[in-house]
């Protein structure tokens, strides 16, 4: 069976989810009384469910939290040396 995917816009973010089998855990959350309403509406509005609109935003959420490429991989590279007989190969080729 292939993935299924559900693409989805929760203000501000684009969240698209590839889902093959994943298994779903509940979660109890307690939310300002006056917010609930408005988020049902707001869910209701674009056609998904609360739980997904929470989901999404979670996702996104996270997302925002990891670290860019230039920062994951800084000071995890060593500087070649120029007597490398790979160095003088590939600046040859490429330099």
């Amino acid at each position: 069976m292939p993935p299924l995917e559900i693409r989805m816009l929760v203000w501000p973010y684009t969240y698209t989810h590839r889902r093959a089998t994943s298994m779903k855990r509940k979660l109890t959350i307690t939310v300002d009384s006056e917010l609930l309403p408005q988020a049902k509406q707001h869910a209701r509005l674009r056609g998904v469910s609360l739980s997904s609109l929470v989901e999404a935003s979670l996702r996104a959420v996270v997302a925002e939290e990891t670290p860019p490429f230039s920062e994951r991989w800084r000071g995890r590279f060593e500087e070649a040396r120029r007597d490398d007989a790979r160095y003088e190969a590939l600046s040859r080729k490429y330099l």
